[in-house]
């Protein structure tokens, strides 16, 4: 595309952040449990198995939300999935806070998760699709940003009630009402995806959003080149996603997905009490790691937005899963001393990954699968994520009971192998218009 179009940079910047709050109640439901899980285990009586299913049940809602998603995306927008998943997370919030069992509170964590499955999906794809080329990467990961902001919030909130009473953790849950309410109201407001738009046979309407975006010039060509890529488009579905075209796209965001959880470190965000308690920490010193495992959460993704269209995706993949690698084994040896010291290891995965894998894994996600199939092939992907995230919150207090820090060798493992794979089958995608990899993987 010409190089010289102009852009409405502050419009674009806008309905990127009103799309990214569904990043924001990600990061509430995913951080609140943190928290609130001291309480719920006196509360409820849980025990390791229920204690792994109250954390992992909502990525099993996830899961749920992302085959809703899919079809809302393809079928009606991208814009009526955001507003459903916002008005899920509403409901779910005070459901959870009203929970009188633990069957109850898990079956509207799964609900909360539905929302977010639909968030987790919708809200990158969104991004992606109304961002220029050179704006992609770091419009896209405002959505990590906005995650990232949710867990350190909610840190804040979670620290500031721990002494509040047995019905602390209801105050947690309920509070994610007001955020939920903000994110519908700004998605009212915001424009349909031009890119469905034109695939719905809406060119009126695409021209108009695009126009917003950037000029006269950059509208007419955005549409011939949309409209190119689908010109032999077949109705998008699964077996289309899983033929021999598109196969090598699906299979390489499958595998970037599904790493992005089993690396290990999101047992650092859900479980940093119980890792914290087995070298002595009290429970206000566990709250407290809360907090600054957001803030450092909070800066590195700040730093990745700044380099993912400077560095290219595929740098920083490298250095995350070559660093958690590492700093795994380092964090291993130290809980086994139970050393105070490993807090700042802690910290310095978190910061490691915040700048790498979560951010850069919806980049790519985002943006490598082909016009035709996105809805679909976003929906597999970031299903086999929520489904590695089950597995890896599930199982972790049960490996921790049994194996404590040698939990960490495991993990320290995927990282490797991990490497390996973006080593030989990411490619660089910084730069290139969607249309633009649409057209390579079809040639």
């Amino acid at each position: 595309m010409n190089s010289t179009y102009r852009f409405n940079s502050g419009y674009i910047i806008v309905i990127s952040f009103i799309s990214a709050m569904g990043g924001y109640l990600f990061g509430f439901d995913f951080a609140v449990i943190s928290g609130a899980l001291p309480f719920l285990q006196s509360q409820f009586g849980l025990d390791k198995i229920w204690e792994g299913f109250a954390t992992g049940s909502l990525a099993l809602g996830a899961i749920a939300g992302c085959v809703v998603a899919g079809r809302v995306a393809d079928k009606y927008g991208r814009r009526p999935g955001l507003l459903l998943a916002a008005a899920i997370f509403a409901l779910s919030s005070l459901a959870m806070a009203a929970s009188h069992s633990k069957e109850t509170f898990i079956a509207f964590r799964f609900l909360a998760g539905a929302g977010v499955g639909m968030a987790s999906m919708l809200s990158p794809m969104y991004i992606a699709e109304i961002s220029p080329a050179h704006l992609r990467g770091r419009m896209v990961a405002i959505n990590q940003l906005t995650v990232v902001i949710g867990i350190l919030i909610t840190n804040i909130v979670n620290y500031s009630l721990r002494n509040e009473g047995a019905d602390a953790w209801r105050w947690m849950f309920g509070l994610g009402v007001v955020p939920s309410t903000v994110f519908l109201l700004g998605v009212i407001f915001l424009p349909e995806s031009p890119r469905w738009l034109v695939a719905a046979n809406k060119i009126d309407k695409a021209r108009k959003v695009l126009t917003k975006i950037g000029d006269e010039n950059f509208a007419g060509d955005s549409i011939r080149t949309i409209e190119t890529s689908l010109q032999h488009a077949s109705k998008p579905n699964i077996q289309l996603a899983f033929s021999k075209i598109y196969l090598p796209a699906l299979t390489i965001g499958i595998v970037l997905a599904i790493f992005q959880q089993l690396c290990g470190i999101n047992v650092v965000f859900n479980y940093a009490p119980k890792i914290f308690e087995s070298i002595g920490a009290s429970q206000d010193d566990q709250l407290l790691q809360t907090v600054f495992i957001g803030g450092v959460n909070l800066t590195f993704t700040i730093l990745a937005m700044l380099l993912v269209d400077r560095l290219g995706r595929k740098p920083l993949m490298l250095l995350g899963a070559g660093g958690l690698s590492v700093l795994f084994i380092i964090i291993a040896k130290m809980l086994s001393g139970s050393s105070g010291h490993v807090s700042w290891f802690l910290l310095t995965a978190i910061g490691t990954y915040a700048m790498s894998l979560a951010p850069v894994t919806w980049v790519l996600i985002s943006e490598i699968f082909p016009n035709q199939v996105r809805g679909v092939a976003t929906s597999i992907a970031v299903i086999c994520l929520w489904l590695a995230y089950f597995i890896l919150v599930f199982t972790f207090p049960i490996l921790f009971d049994h194996f404590k820090n040698n939990t960490f060798y495991v993990y320290a493992v995927i990282c490797a192998l991990g490497f390996v794979f973006v080593w030989q089958k990411v490619n660089e995608t910084k730069g290139k218009t969607l249309e633009e990899m649409d057209s390579s993987f079809r040639h």
